[in-house]
């Protein structure tokens, strides 16, 4: 999350020679150029000051510590020494009341130790600096870090595909003609594709299939899930009878269009979350030489939602 107010920075560095103070120097002043408070010692001391409370006042108020690890800053806090040493006194103190501080961000130059950090850091994460053909890109990394704006932030957290439980709702269903509409749970049905839209509606209330059809051969033919009454189409890969479907939410539903040939079995989902599967019995086809259109089907719908035909007596 990107930091709305102003954040506070203190520079935690041993002043090891000129060219090391100026490049402190340089650092601070363009965080402060890039919206960075910074608590720096060159700046908010004066002759006369008390050291050890501005030392204290400055690690435990600000927002973010950089401590600049060189050599020398390293060998200082591992032997308590100087300022170095009393700053990392205090910052010890705070890591053991929050373990999982991430306060303190380490910087690394003029560093050829084997181990960059000091002891109290431990295995940090830090920003290395100690090659100059890199600072811009370095530069870029600590300031994103300090203001919180990452540079690939995390995406948003999806749905669980396993668990997600879909919300189902009652079909909604203009009136047909009787002579399409087969209310029982389960039957045989002959009826002219042609006609009605290729429109025939099994089952009633939430257990009510629009199914719709069109032709293709004596042998196959097209059925949709275009309907306001239909969730998903499939067809049972597989499965010679209706009882032989175990698992009608396992078959491919990213169609909404199938050809089943003769034989073949269909499950169609409705809105309201009950599943129908459809035998095809008989086909004929006026396109391929016979004298109607019309296909002959058995079907069932499971009544408690279920997707499991097994223990169905058709």
């Amino acid at each position: 999350m990107i930091t709305q107010q102003v954040p506070t920075v203190f520079i935690s560095y041993s002043h090891d020679d000129q060219e090391h103070k100026d490049w402190i120097l340089t650092l601070s002043t363009r965080l402060l150029a890039n919206g960075v408070n910074v608590i720096l010692d060159h700046w908010d001391l004066n002759l006369g000051s008390d050291l050890p409370r501005f030392m204290e006042s400055g690690l435990t108020e600000a927002d973010r510590v950089l401590a600049v690890c060189t050599g020398q800053y390293v060998a200082k806090a591992n032997l308590g020494q100087g300022g170095v040493g009393y700053e990392k006194m205090i910052l010890t103190a705070q890591l053991m009341r929050d373990i999982t501080a991430e306060k303190i961000i380490p910087v690394i130059r003029r560093n050829e130790l084997e181990i960059v950090l000091p002891t109290f850091l431990g295995a940090r994460l830090y920003i290395d600096f100690r090659d100059p053909t890199q600072y811009e890109a370095k530069y870029a990394e600590l300031i994103r870090e300090i203001h919180g704006a990452k540079i690939q932030p995390r995406p948003p957290l999806g749905k669980n595909p396993f668990s997600e439980r879909e919300e189902f709702r009652t079909p909604s269903l203009s009136t047909r003609s009787e002579r399409y509409v087969s209310p029982p749970l389960r039957g045989v049905v002959t009826f002219d594709f042609s006609n009605n839209n290729g429109c025939y509606v099994i089952g009633s209330g939430d257990m009510v299939f629009e199914t719709m059809w069109s032709g293709g051969s004596n042998s196959a033919i097209h059925v949709y899930s275009d309907s306001s009454s239909i969730h998903n189409l499939a067809l049972a890969i597989g499965a010679k009878e209706i009882t032989d479907i175990d698992d009608a939410s396992a078959f491919d539903t990213s169609s909404r269009v199938r050809m089943p040939q003769l034989g073949e079995i269909v499950v169609w989902q409705n809105i309201a979350g009950y599943y129908a599967a459809v035998r095809i019995e008989a086909l004929n086809c006026r396109s391929h030489g016979r004298d109607k259109d019309e296909v002959t089907f058995s079907y069932a719908i499971q009544h408690d939602r279920t997707p499991s035909f097994k223990m169905m007596l058709l």
